[in-house]
């Protein structure tokens, strides 16, 4: 299954949730990220967070969604939108005939404050950690395609 995260600026959350998932899934799943507006780098946060969690980071980038509609990109089985559900955040939307699911976590790239943006990013992590643990323990054989649908709402509610 092949999923993209998409956020706007592809720097942080959509950065932690790629990386968690593939990780995680150990080839289960291969998991993309990329935005509508991308910052162009990955946060330096994000980086050190996933580092001293001992996650692989070399390859990371920040890339536009365009990257995924070429003809020659893989095939998305599920978009999963990252963005926050506050101050009217610009979440991108994504065309044509993949799942969707909307996991919202508010942007810590977006803290001014060090070490407050430290504390944002390892929020961000756990909850979209415990999103990935959770889609990582459905059958997904079982549920099928067509029955997948509440399971993804119901781990974005987490």
């Amino acid at each position: 299954m092949n999923i993209l995260v998409l956020c706007t600026g592809n720097s942080a959350r959509s950065i932690l949730l790629e990386t968690i998932l593939n990780t995680l899934s150990a080839g289960y799943v291969t998991a993309y990220s990329a935005g509508s507006k991308p910052a162009g780098q990955v946060h330096p946060d994000a980086l050190s967070l996933l580092n001293d969690k001992g996650y692989l980071t070399e390859g990371l980038s920040s890339k536009s969604w365009d990257v995924f509609a070429e003809h020659d990109a893989p095939p998305m089985d599920l978009v999963v939108t990252v963005c926050g559900n506050a101050a009217g955040e610009e979440c991108p939307m994504w065309p044509g005939a993949p799942l969707r699911a909307h996991w919202g976590v508010d942007d810590p790239a977006a803290v001014d404050d060090p070490v407050l943006r430290k504390q944002a990013f390892e929020k961000a992590y756990q909850a979209l950690k415990s999103r990935a643990v959770a889609f990582l323990q459905l059958d997904l054989d079982a549920v099928g395609r067509d029955g997948l649908d509440p399971h993804l709402e119901r781990i974005g509610q987490l």
